[in-house]
């Protein structure tokens, strides 16, 4: 089972990885890449939820939340792979009565021999996902992350409980999260079929840091 270990003791195991100067960009002696964007505790009241209304036609709900993003150091995978790791969590409540309606857990991970960035996540719904994807920073320093999932990816996968596959059954994930100066700007564009019909379920909101 992957475990967490220190940038030490990875040293230490296999030669090859070393450090020849310090680093501005690393936390704890981990190099997170562009996943150094996200670390800290975001809110913003600006959230726009897009969701499907039954029998047909969508919701608009205003929302708050609060988004955390940790250092949880690195994972190897197999004698092979090295992934600096965050593990996140996302708790957002409509304006209007200040109801949780989401509550979002994963990790993001980040794998700078092939600079591939991913994240995992789970919502108490039924449903879990591993999307995949890369980032790219600007000459002025915005980093901006997309990550890409789907029901018929044969690589970035969704997975979700009989009852959703039936009622709610979710196609597709796209992900994009930028960070520009002090603030954390995302659109979450989700594929549904749901009451019988395809629906684009959109999320989208600017944060800054708590």
């Amino acid at each position: 089972m992957p475990h967490l270990e220190s940038f030490a003791a990875l040293v230490a195991k296999d030669a090859k990885i070393t450090i020849s100067r310090p680093r501005e960009d690393l936390m704890d002696g981990v190099d997170y890449g562009p996943l150094n964007a996200l670390i800290g505790e975001w809110r913003s009241d600006q959230g726009m939820d897009v969701s499907p209304a039954y029998p047909s036609g969508a919701d608009q709900s205003p929302y708050q939340e609060t988004l955390l993003f940790e250092p949880a150091g690195q994972v190897e995978n197999a004698e092979e792979q090295l992934l600096s790791v965050l593990r996140y969590h996302q708790v957002v409540m409509r304006n209007s009565n200040g109801k949780v309606f989401h509550n979002e857990t994963g990790y993001w991970m980040w794998d700078p021999a092939s600079d591939l960035v991913m994240q995992s996540l789970t919502i108490p719904r039924g449903v879990c996902l591993i999307a995949g994807g890369k980032a790219s920073t600007t000459s002025d320093g915005i980093t901006t992350i997309t990550v890409h999932a789907a029901l018929e990816d044969t690589e970035w996968q969704i997975v979700q409980s009989p009852f959703m596959q039936k009622k709610a059954r979710t196609l597709s994930f796209d992900h994009t999260v930028t960070r520009d100066g002090d603030r954390l700007l995302y659109h979450e564009t989700t594929w549904l079929e749901i009451y019988g019909q395809r629906f684009e379920h959109t999320d989208k909101n600017t944060l800054v840091q708590a």
